[in-house]
């Protein structure tokens, strides 16, 4: 990631042929995380729900802090809304 933070970047679309390769990326961010990680989500035009769902598991086993997803398709702060209310490990920022 630019800047020296630490995170993952993705593009395309989180679906059925692209999630192991998402919660690969996942499981590799939580590896090296330390307080905050970014996810950028710029270039990704489309999220499922089980890919919400794998973000969502990953930041709840961190041990500490959060995960800052960046500029996510417009599904993913409603899914998180709908079945993670009040999940604080995940900070959207649009």
């Amino acid at each position: 990631m630019p800047g020296g933070r630490s995170g993952i970047r993705a593009r395309g679309e989180i679906s059925a042929f692209t999630r192991p390769s998402w919660e690969q990326a996942l499981s590799e961010l939580a590896r090296r995380h330390a307080g905050v990680s970014y996810v950028e989500l710029s270039d990704v035009g489309f999220v499922d729900v089980a890919g919400v769902t794998a973000l969502a598991v990953a930041a709840m086993s961190l041990p500490d802090g959060r995960v800052v997803v960046e500029n996510p398709p417009p599904q993913l702060p409603r899914v998180l809304e709908m079945f993670w209310p009040g999940l604080d490990r995940i900070e959207v920022a649009l």
